[in-house]
């Protein structure tokens, strides 16, 4: 329960609707900002009045899960309001106040910095990352089958990267019936493929590999499927990249080829904004909680 608390949800998507209905149901004081089209629905939320007292009561801040952009402005689906999350109005939240946001910027980081905010990039954590792998990879099942006039099973696919939803990705593929190869960089990283039961490739020598296959998933962000990659790629091969914008892949050289690509990134506030909400919602909880422990230990 989070009795007592008082959070301000600002902007966002689905998943913003689910946190929301979660901190309804642990108890705490839920102030929104951004949910315009929507508000009615939130019965026992308070609309958050920037210029009012209401942010002196603050214990936490939840952003959208793309944060800011570059000018503190924040985005939302429910509003065509524009909200700037500014230096003056955060100095004025309590000093305990924690700020979640899934990724930050630079705009976001400095800002915390200067008023002395905890601030939570939550995709960051292993265990947001591991959950949200999930609704991801189904996601991506969805995008594959879409775009393709074949099956997966039988298919020759290359997922590039073997982080936290690369191996997801390559091991529900492979349990399904793909040919998986898994592009990684480090000798740890080949050794695991192997132990998979996969293949896997040298991304530190890419023209030295054979590329060419059915399904292309990429989850590196940063260009890695240049037009060296793509001119080995069939033109019924599919391109999904799920690496946040701009993403790691030659869109417009694969546009000339003839070849399918697609920029696919947050594919859980897509497929799944409920579960994806809920994930957020009981990470956040628990880092709220841990933080009123550490501090009665030490009172």
């Amino acid at each position: 329960m989070l009795t007592g608390y008082h959070v301000a949800v600002i902007g966002g998507d689905a998943r913003q609707i689910e946190i929301i209905r979660r901190l309804n149901e642990w108890n705490a004081t839920v102030y929104i900002a951004g949910f315009d089209q929507l508000n009615e629905s939130f019965t026992e939320a308070t609309d958050l009045e920037f210029e009012s007292d209401q942010v002196k009561k603050l214990d936490a801040i939840i952003l959208p899960v793309p944060g800011t952009d570059d000018l503190g402005q924040i985005d939302g689906i429910f509003s065509n309001r524009i909200i700037t999350l500014s230096e003056d109005w955060l100095r004025q939240t309590p000093e305990h106040c924690q700020v979640f946001t899934g990724i930050t910027n630079s705009y976001l980081t400095d800002l915390m910095k200067k008023v002395n905010r905890t601030l939570h990039p939550l995709m960051d954590r292993d265990d947001v990352a591991i959950y949200n792998s999930i609704p991801t990879v189904e996601g991506t099942i969805m995008l594959v089958i879409q775009h393709t006039d074949y099956t997966i099973h039988g298919s020759k696919m290359i997922v590039l990267g073997l982080g936290r939803v690369g191996m997801s990705l390559a091991r529900i593929f492979d349990h399904i019936g793909a040919d998986v190869s898994v592009g990684v960089r480090s000798t740890k990283a080949i050794a695991r493929v192997y132990e998979m039961g996969l293949t896997p490739i040298d991304m530190n020598q890419l023209d030295e590999e054979d590329l060419e296959c059915d399904i292309l998933i990429n989850t590196v962000p940063h260009l890695v499927v240049d037009q060296h990659v793509i001119k080995q790629l069939p033109s019924h091969a599919l391109i999904v990249d799920l690496a946040s914008k701009p993403g790691g892949t030659d869109f417009d050289f694969a546009t000339k080829r003839g070849i399918k690509a697609i920029l696919a990134p947050g594919l859980p506030g897509i497929v799944a904004p409920k579960t994806a909400g809920r994930i957020i919602a009981d990470v956040m909880c628990r880092i709220l909680k841990e933080k009123v422990r550490k501090e009665n230990v030490h009172e």
